[in-house]
């Protein structure tokens, strides 16, 4: 790989991750709204039905997608025609069955799915999420066909525009639950349409750049089609490596069937247990910004892993993976401290309540595991560990499932919190220790500054805890007043947390210049070494 190629595969991944970044602040961004136009009762129905909507969803964005330009790289290096008959038509037939195992099989079982959830209301929900897969094959082909060209543009745009359309269809349907009053289930439902909207938006945006592609017509080729080949990738690297995209939607889904049913165990009526899943859900949003925020930059960092390959060889920067873990570790740790310091005024500022806010509080512990988790997994499935790092994943779903059946019947809701933290630890532990096994010569435990992490965490934590005692009363103040402070509050503390980093050394100038503003921060570098 040249430097023209190797500096378009950068950019490129950089455009995604941008694009990703925008799209999941969206996803977390909407259910604000939702839960407070349909209660926690409308999101538990949402929550339920909502994982697997968020598994068709990555399938078509970063699952199938990359095993069909996997296939479309390999056939153009080996000097074969991308045409219609020994490529676009097979991939497409065999993501059709694909697609349609998954359709038959929800469409079938929706029933025995309501039942199994403890919820016979949402069967309706389910059937129509199974139809959500059928629009899956076209948009999965043609964003692996762009990308396996290195065209990243389309599938970035495509995927703004169908979380856009998604977004607004899914508001609108909870605006018209709140003023007409009709079932609450039927938001589940509402998200299922809102999906299938999204979709249909991104395969009209990737028609549109098809048409316009000068190379859309590919050359005619004889060659033969390797099915099993075309199918053993799409199933590998288009379902099993996925499952790295998927870490914050198998737990979600483990607490699907298990949560409800758990506690009314507890000693619940179904509709408490309903509205107190309600409640646990909030911590989601929450939770998907902030390991948005402490794993962006730092899987931001991992294409120049592969970049500074000069021999074309395996042996990876470790430095480079060093600094990726290191710089998710820092952001993820004051996202997730500051979080937990501020939530009975978050809780109530978003939610409108206070209710929950101990156990959402041990949950939020969850954004300084999970940026940790999925950064040190997707560098360990770059390395080519694909199976290895997709059955860790699994594994952490079969854990959460367990404790969740154990710790809820117990402890209500604080025991789901507990098995949630428990899932992600170990799936944690496992994929850094397996990390530094393929990667003897990783030091990430002493890339990180340790002195520096405290001292910031301890300045954060003094400075909220004092400015909290001279605000006002939060119950006192309205709802403009509350965002003030909490803005403040966040802002303020960010600041301090990050600059204590900086004058303490956790960064080097060369990270820094990645990064907004850089001069200014390189400047409290600066002025520290001159004293």
């Amino acid at each position: 790989m040249d430097g023209n190629e190797t500096n378009k595969l950068v950019k490129g991944a950089l455009l995604l991750t941008l694009a990703g970044v925008i799209s999941k602040l969206l996803s977390a961004g909407y259910r604000i709204p939702l839960q407070n136009l349909t209660g926690d009762v409308g999101f538990y129905a949402y929550q339920q039905v909502y994982p697997i909507l968020g598994i068709a969803s990555v399938l078509a964005l970063y699952g199938f997608p990359t095993a069909i330009s996997k296939l479309a790289a390999e056939r153009r290096q080996e000097g074969i025609g991308l045409s219609g008959r020994n490529f676009h038509i097979p991939i497409l037939f065999l993501m059709f069955g694909i697609a349609g195992c998954f359709f038959i099989f929800l469409l079938l079982n929706a029933h025995s799915l309501a039942l199994l959830v403890g919820d016979v209301k949402l069967v309706s929900g389910y059937r129509v999420a199974a139809f959500v897969f059928l629009f899956i094959p076209l948009v999965a082909l043609w964003r692996g066909s762009f990308q396996g060209s290195q065209e990243m543009k389309p599938t970035a745009v495509s995927q703004v525009g169908e979380q856009l359309v998604r977004v607004a269809i899914i508001i609108a349907a909870a605006v018209y639950v709140y003023r007409t009053g009709v079932n609450i289930h039927r938001i589940g439902q509402a998200a299922g349409l809102a999906s299938m909207a999204g979709l249909l938006m991104a395969t009209l945006l990737l028609g549109w750049y098809m048409l316009r592609a000068k190379n859309n017509q590919t050359s005619r080729s004889d060659a033969e089609v390797p099915w099993q080949y075309y199918l053993r990738t799409i199933i590998i690297f288009g379902m099993v490596a996925s499952l790295n995209h998927m870490v914050l939607l198998i737990i979600q889904f483990a607490d699907t069937f298990t949560f409800v049913p758990s506690l009314i165990k507890h000693g619940m009526t179904p509709l408490d247990a309903m509205r107190t899943k309600g409640i646990f859900d909030r911590g989601q949003p929450l939770i998907q910004m902030g390991t948005v925020l402490g794993s962006a930059f730092a899987l931001a960092l991992v294409p120049s892993i592969s970049a500074k390959r000069p021999d074309g060889g395996k042996k990876p920067v470790d430095d480079s993976i060093a600094r990726a873990l290191s710089f998710s570790f820092y952001l993820s740790l004051g996202a997730g401290l500051g979080l937990i310091l501020i939530f009975p005024e978050t809780n109530l500022l978003l939610f409108q309540d206070t209710h929950g806010t101990q156990a959402l509080r041990v949950l939020v512990l969850s954004m300084i595991l999970s940026p940790l988790a999925i950064t040190a997994a997707s560098i360990l499935q770059g390395l080519g560990f694909v199976k290895r790092t997709a059955g860790f994943i699994l594994g952490a779903f079969f854990v959460k499932w367990i404790a969740n059946q154990l710790f809820i019947p117990i402890w209500g809701m604080m025991g789901g919190a507990f098995a949630t933290i428990l899932s992600l630890m170990l799936l944690a532990l496992v994929v850094l220790y397996e990390l530094k096994r393929k990667l003897p010569g990783l030091r990430f435990l002493r890339s990180i500054h340790w002195r520096a992490s405290l001292l910031a965490s301890a300045g954060m934590t003094v400075y909220i805890f004092v400015i909290k005692k001279l605000l006002p009363e939060i119950t006192s103040l309205s709802r403009p007043l509350l965002l003030g402070e909490v803005l403040f509050l966040a802002g303020t503390g960010a600041l301090i947390y990050l600059v204590i980093l900086i004058r303490c050394h956790a960064f080097t100038e060369k990270e820094l210049g990645m990064v907004p503003f850089a001069s200014k921060f390189i400047g409290l570098i600066r002025k520290d070494d001159r004293k």
